[in-house]
Protein backbone atom coordinates (compact mmCIF):
# COMPACT_ATOMS: atom_id res chain seq x y z
CA UNK A 1 0.00 0.00 0.00
CA UNK A 2 1.21 3.38 -0.89
CA UNK A 3 1.72 5.27 2.16
CA UNK A 4 2.27 9.11 3.14
CA UNK A 5 3.21 11.26 6.54
CA UNK A 6 1.12 14.02 6.66
CA UNK A 7 2.66 16.67 9.26
CA UNK A 8 1.39 20.15 10.80
CA UNK A 9 -1.89 21.48 10.34
CA UNK A 10 -3.20 21.43 13.83
CA UNK A 11 -3.16 24.56 16.04
CA UNK A 12 -4.18 25.23 19.81
CA UNK A 13 -6.07 28.79 20.02
CA UNK A 14 -5.54 30.48 23.72
CA UNK A 15 -8.35 33.18 24.58
CA UNK A 16 -9.05 35.94 27.03
CA UNK A 17 -12.33 36.99 27.71
CA UNK A 18 -12.73 40.13 29.32
CA UNK A 19 -15.51 41.29 30.76
CA UNK A 20 -15.80 44.46 32.88
CA UNK A 21 -13.84 44.08 35.85
CA UNK A 22 -13.46 40.06 35.23
CA UNK A 23 -11.57 38.12 32.80
CA UNK A 24 -11.61 34.31 32.25
CA UNK A 25 -9.73 31.98 29.48
CA UNK A 26 -10.75 29.23 27.15
CA UNK A 27 -8.58 26.99 25.26
CA UNK A 28 -9.64 25.11 22.03
CA UNK A 29 -7.13 22.38 20.32
CA UNK A 30 -8.11 21.67 16.22
CA UNK A 31 -6.72 19.27 13.90
CA UNK A 32 -7.48 20.42 10.66
CA UNK A 33 -5.82 18.01 8.45
CA UNK A 34 -8.11 14.72 8.93
CA UNK A 35 -10.49 15.81 5.70
CA UNK A 36 -7.15 15.09 3.64
CA UNK A 37 -6.13 12.63 5.20
CA UNK A 38 -9.67 10.57 4.68
CA UNK A 39 -9.62 12.31 1.35
CA UNK A 40 -5.99 9.89 0.85
CA UNK A 41 -7.49 7.06 2.42
CA UNK A 42 -10.11 6.79 -0.34
CA UNK A 43 -7.77 6.24 -2.79
CA UNK A 44 -6.21 3.65 -1.18
CA UNK A 45 -3.78 5.66 0.52
CA UNK A 46 -2.46 4.79 4.41
CA UNK A 47 -1.81 8.03 6.13
CA UNK A 48 -0.19 8.77 9.07
CA UNK A 49 -0.78 11.91 10.93
CA UNK A 50 1.80 14.23 13.36
CA UNK A 51 -0.16 17.04 14.30
CA UNK A 52 2.22 19.90 14.69
CA UNK A 53 3.07 19.84 18.49
CA UNK A 54 4.05 16.05 18.19
CA UNK A 55 6.71 16.43 15.47
CA UNK A 56 9.67 17.16 17.97
CA UNK A 57 8.64 13.57 19.99
CA UNK A 58 6.73 11.41 17.42
CA UNK A 59 8.89 12.27 14.42
CA UNK A 60 12.30 9.96 15.25
CA UNK A 61 15.55 11.25 14.37
CA UNK A 62 16.43 7.51 12.76
CA UNK A 63 16.40 8.59 8.73
CA UNK A 64 15.66 4.26 8.63
CA UNK A 65 12.29 5.24 10.01
CA UNK A 66 10.74 7.79 7.18
CA UNK A 67 12.57 5.38 4.12
CA UNK A 68 8.76 3.80 4.73
CA UNK A 69 6.91 6.73 3.44
CA UNK A 70 6.45 7.18 0.01
CA UNK A 71 5.01 10.76 0.33
CA UNK A 72 5.21 13.38 2.90
CA UNK A 73 3.25 16.26 3.11
CA UNK A 74 4.00 19.61 5.28
CA UNK A 75 1.15 22.22 6.09
CA UNK A 76 1.18 25.12 8.10
CA UNK A 77 3.90 24.10 10.22
CA UNK A 78 6.75 26.43 10.16
CA UNK A 79 10.38 25.78 10.42
CA UNK A 80 10.83 26.11 13.74
CA UNK A 81 9.00 23.04 14.81
CA UNK A 82 11.26 20.84 13.17
CA UNK A 83 14.29 22.64 14.57
CA UNK A 84 14.02 23.89 18.14
CA UNK A 85 13.08 20.72 19.99
CA UNK A 86 13.13 20.74 23.68
CA UNK A 87 15.91 19.26 23.72
CA UNK A 88 17.88 21.61 21.37
CA UNK A 89 16.38 24.80 22.85
CA UNK A 90 16.00 23.73 26.17
CA UNK A 91 19.06 21.39 26.96
CA UNK A 92 21.39 22.77 24.16
CA UNK A 93 21.94 19.06 23.22
CA UNK A 94 22.66 18.77 19.24
CA UNK A 95 20.86 16.15 17.14
CA UNK A 96 19.75 15.62 13.16
CA UNK A 97 17.66 17.52 11.88
CA UNK A 98 14.52 16.60 10.94
CA UNK A 99 14.27 18.85 7.94
CA UNK A 100 17.53 17.44 6.33
CA UNK A 101 16.29 13.82 7.08
CA UNK A 102 13.14 14.48 5.09
CA UNK A 103 15.24 16.07 1.91
CA UNK A 104 17.43 13.45 2.00
CA UNK A 105 14.42 10.92 1.54
CA UNK A 106 12.92 12.90 -0.96
CA UNK A 107 16.37 13.18 -3.10
CA UNK A 108 16.13 9.00 -2.61
CA UNK A 109 13.02 9.27 -5.29
CA UNK A 110 10.21 9.87 -2.15
CA UNK A 111 7.75 12.61 -2.82
CA UNK A 112 7.49 16.10 -1.26
CA UNK A 113 4.52 18.47 -0.66
CA UNK A 114 3.99 22.06 0.38
CA UNK A 115 0.69 23.00 1.63
CA UNK A 116 -0.05 26.61 1.96
CA UNK A 117 -1.06 27.52 5.54
CA UNK A 118 -0.34 31.06 7.87
CA UNK A 119 2.93 28.77 8.98
CA UNK A 120 4.22 27.34 5.36
CA UNK A 121 6.75 28.99 2.72
CA UNK A 122 7.16 32.21 4.19
CA UNK A 123 4.47 32.98 6.25
CA UNK A 124 2.67 35.75 8.37
CA UNK A 125 5.23 37.88 9.86
CA UNK A 126 8.06 35.52 7.53
CA UNK A 127 7.81 33.26 10.41
CA UNK A 128 7.66 30.10 8.90
CA UNK A 129 11.01 30.32 7.51
CA UNK A 130 11.42 27.60 4.58
CA UNK A 131 13.49 30.40 2.11
CA UNK A 132 16.73 29.32 4.42
CA UNK A 133 15.30 25.69 5.17
CA UNK A 134 17.47 22.08 3.43
CA UNK A 135 13.89 21.85 1.63
CA UNK A 136 14.10 25.28 -0.30
CA UNK A 137 16.20 24.05 -3.33
CA UNK A 138 14.21 20.96 -3.69
CA UNK A 139 10.10 23.25 -3.95
CA UNK A 140 9.34 24.04 -7.66
CA UNK A 141 8.90 27.55 -6.08
CA UNK A 142 11.27 30.48 -4.98
CA UNK A 143 9.97 31.20 -1.09
CA UNK A 144 9.88 34.87 -0.56
CA UNK A 145 11.64 36.37 2.53
CA UNK A 146 8.74 38.61 3.82
CA UNK A 147 5.02 38.18 4.71
CA UNK A 148 3.87 36.19 1.92
CA UNK A 149 0.14 35.86 2.39
CA UNK A 150 -2.12 37.21 -0.15
CA UNK A 151 -5.44 37.55 1.58
CA UNK A 152 -8.48 37.80 -0.44
CA UNK A 153 -11.89 37.93 1.65
CA UNK A 154 -13.87 38.69 -1.57
CA UNK A 155 -12.58 34.99 -3.09
CA UNK A 156 -10.48 34.00 -5.64
CA UNK A 157 -10.96 31.61 -8.30
CA UNK A 158 -7.97 29.45 -9.60
CA UNK A 159 -6.95 29.02 -13.23
CA UNK A 160 -6.42 25.46 -14.70
CA UNK A 161 -3.62 25.96 -16.87
CA UNK A 162 -3.73 22.11 -17.82
CA UNK A 163 -6.47 20.35 -17.04
CA UNK A 164 -5.15 17.12 -18.63
CA UNK A 165 -2.32 16.91 -16.15
CA UNK A 166 -2.24 14.11 -13.84
CA UNK A 167 -1.55 15.50 -10.75
CA UNK A 168 -4.97 17.25 -11.16
CA UNK A 169 -7.08 14.25 -11.06
CA UNK A 170 -9.15 15.03 -13.88
CA UNK A 171 -10.91 17.46 -11.61
CA UNK A 172 -11.63 19.72 -14.69
CA UNK A 173 -11.60 23.58 -15.05
CA UNK A 174 -14.55 24.73 -12.78
CA UNK A 175 -12.94 25.13 -9.39
CA UNK A 176 -14.43 26.88 -6.46
CA UNK A 177 -12.46 30.46 -5.37
CA UNK A 178 -10.32 30.26 -2.01
CA UNK A 179 -9.97 33.26 0.09
CA UNK A 180 -6.28 33.22 -0.05
CA UNK A 181 -2.62 32.07 -0.61
CA UNK A 182 0.68 31.92 -0.16
CA UNK A 183 2.54 34.05 -2.73
CA UNK A 184 5.65 32.33 -4.64
CA UNK A 185 7.87 32.57 -7.62
CA UNK A 186 7.64 29.62 -9.81
CA UNK A 187 11.67 28.32 -10.74
CA UNK A 188 12.13 27.88 -14.10
CA UNK A 189 11.44 24.61 -15.60
CA UNK A 190 8.81 23.78 -13.15
CA UNK A 191 5.44 23.07 -14.39
CA UNK A 192 2.72 24.79 -13.02
CA UNK A 193 -0.56 23.51 -13.79
CA UNK A 194 -2.81 25.55 -12.25
CA UNK A 195 -2.54 29.59 -10.93
CA UNK A 196 -3.90 31.78 -8.50
CA UNK A 197 -4.01 35.58 -9.11
CA UNK A 198 -0.49 36.14 -10.89
CA UNK A 199 1.12 33.24 -8.18
CA UNK A 200 1.39 29.62 -8.77
CA UNK A 201 -1.19 27.16 -7.14
CA UNK A 202 0.12 23.89 -7.84
CA UNK A 203 3.27 23.97 -8.85
CA UNK A 204 5.74 20.30 -9.55
CA UNK A 205 9.11 19.79 -10.24
CA UNK A 206 11.53 16.64 -9.68
CA UNK A 207 13.91 16.66 -6.54
CA UNK A 208 17.30 14.44 -7.51
CA UNK A 209 15.52 10.69 -7.77
CA UNK A 210 12.00 12.28 -6.26
CA UNK A 211 9.33 14.69 -6.86
CA UNK A 212 8.53 17.88 -5.04
CA UNK A 213 5.41 20.02 -5.41
CA UNK A 214 3.54 22.68 -3.86
CA UNK A 215 -0.23 23.85 -3.63
CA UNK A 216 -0.02 27.26 -2.06
CA UNK A 217 -3.49 27.86 -0.70
CA UNK A 218 -5.25 25.53 2.20
CA UNK A 219 -6.09 21.92 2.93
CA UNK A 220 -8.93 23.49 5.12
CA UNK A 221 -10.03 26.99 6.36
CA UNK A 222 -10.13 29.44 6.41
CA UNK A 223 -8.01 29.73 3.36
CA UNK A 224 -10.50 26.72 2.16
CA UNK A 225 -13.85 27.51 2.32
CA UNK A 226 -16.79 25.03 2.72
CA UNK A 227 -17.61 25.25 -1.31
CA UNK A 228 -13.87 23.98 -1.75
CA UNK A 229 -14.35 21.76 1.47
CA UNK A 230 -17.09 20.25 -0.01
CA UNK A 231 -16.53 20.37 -3.66
CA UNK A 232 -16.81 16.99 -5.34
CA UNK A 233 -13.06 17.66 -6.81
CA UNK A 234 -11.58 18.41 -3.41
CA UNK A 235 -10.66 14.25 -2.87
CA UNK A 236 -9.17 13.63 -6.87
CA UNK A 237 -7.19 16.60 -6.70
CA UNK A 238 -5.21 15.51 -3.72
CA UNK A 239 -4.84 12.07 -5.23
CA UNK A 240 -3.88 12.96 -7.83
CA UNK A 241 -0.84 15.48 -6.23
CA UNK A 242 -0.15 12.62 -3.84
CA UNK A 243 -0.23 9.66 -6.76
CA UNK A 244 2.02 11.88 -9.21
CA UNK A 245 4.74 13.37 -6.50
CA UNK A 246 4.98 9.44 -5.19
CA UNK A 247 4.93 7.95 -8.77
CA UNK A 248 1.79 6.24 -8.14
Amino acid sequence: MTKALLLGESWTTHMIHQKGFDSFTTTEYVEGGHQFAGALRSGGWEVDYLPAHTIESAFPTDPAWIRQYDLVIISDVGANSFLLTRSVFNRSQAEPNRLEIIRDHVLAGAGLLMVGGYLSFAGIDAKARYADSPLAALLPVEVLRHDDREEHPEGVVPAVVDAAHAALGGVGSDWPALLGYNRTVAKPGSIVPATIGDDPLVALGTAGAGRAGVFTSDMSPHWAPPQFMEWAGYAPLWQGLAGWLARK
